[in-house]
């Protein structure tokens, strides 16, 4: 039976040291974890969990080894932040799930990962980055834009205020993420279209998209975008539908060749809106998808299509399995999800 590491960063040890609700966000809850392990241990896995990237230090200075490991924590510092458990993997030679360090620093920088996407032709608004309030007068973007923190995630620094209309007020904006968030602010046309995702499993030629979900914003909702707020109340705020129509198929499309372009593997979502047109643009791409089995995008988009939470993680691992040339348990293949 092959032996599965588990490092995560659980949210409750954070909250108890004192960062805020926001600050946590992106950890998972005991509730995720608990049921990831269920489901590696039910596609005939031997679960050891570890815990974070200090619990996983301590571990391999103790000599611990695994046949794999499945990471899913997020850092807490920088825009390495979750390359850094990869690359500890890495120089111990220890085979993991999901991306490499360096597209985990590439994927994280949104601005450096736009950048890749139009040198290959595939479509992303326009954009710039603003390092410090001198830069602002710098940006020469039609209004309206759109401005959010360079390397956050789950709607982190994003809120009604993202959607700006003058460039004031854009000063205001990037001064106050620069001073909240102690990082550059990525300033964005805006696309005024439809919110998609698009979850994607595998790497490469092979990748395939699990499903499309449309976003659609109650009026309780930040109306501008995937904020805090919205990703927080996602149940209350938001509407999730899945999307089979011509422009969902463009987004499958443009998502596994931003998927590929990037080096992505194992499993992730890609995130796009449309422009005025209906023309879907990248937006970033994760990597490191939330796994909550109900509350997060890729799970639900897996759900859509008769995958569940553990058929999910069994593709996942069938995938990291088979790039370090390790075979699946025989009672741990599950079908493969389908667009």
């Amino acid at each position: 039976m092959l032996t599965v590491g588990f490092t995560y960063d659980l949210r409750d040890d954070y909250l108890r040291q004192g960062f805020t609700l926001e600050q946590s966000a992106e950890f998972d809850s005991l509730e995720t974890i608990e049921a990831i392990d269920a489901a590696l241990t039910a596609n005939g896995f031997k679960v050891e969990r570890i815990g974070n990237i200090k619990a996983l230090v301590t571990a391999l200075a103790a000599g611990k080894q695994w046949d794999i490991v499945f990471n899913i924590c997020e850092g807490v510092k920088g825009v390495g932040r979750e390359a850094q458990v990869p690359a500890l993997l890495e120089a111990y030679g220890i085979p993991f799930v999901f991306s490499s360090s360096d597209v985990m620093s590439l994927t994280m920088n949104k601005a450096v990962a736009k950048l890749v996407i139009a040198e290959k032709g595939l479509p992303t608004a326009k954009f710039h980055v603003v390092e410090h309030e001198g830069d602002v007068a710098q940006v020469k973007l039609p209004f309206p834009v759109f401005a959010k923190p360079l390397a956050e995630g789950t709607g982190k620094g994003i809120s009604a205020k993202s959607l700006i209309a003058d460039g004031e007020t854009l000063f205001k904006v990037c001064q106050e993420l620069l001073k909240e968030y102690q990082q550059p602010v990525l300033v964005d046309t805006y696309l005024s279209g439809r919110d998609l995702t698009v979850g994607i499993i595998g790497r490469g030629d092979t990748a395939h998209a699990v499903a499309v979900m449309e976003t659609t914003f109650k009026e309780n909702a930040d109306q501008a975008g995937q904020s805090y707020f919205n990703k927080e109340n996602c149940e209350e705020v938001l509407i999730y539908q899945q999307a089979t129509d011509a422009v969902a198929e463009k987004a499958a499309a443009i998502a596994l060749k931003c998927w590929q372009a990037l080096g992505c593997v194992d499993g992730g979502r890609v995130d796009l809106r449309c422009d005025a047109a209906g023309t879907p643009h990248f937006l970033e791409v994760n990597p490191l998808a939330g796994l909550h089995p109900t509350h997060s995008d890729l799970p639900i988009l897996a759900a859509m299509v008769g995958v569940n939470h553990q058929k999910l993680i069994g593709q996942i691992m069938h995938e990291a399995l088979q790039r370090h040339g390790l075979a699946m348990p025989a009672k741990g293949r599950g079908a493969r999800a389908s667009a």
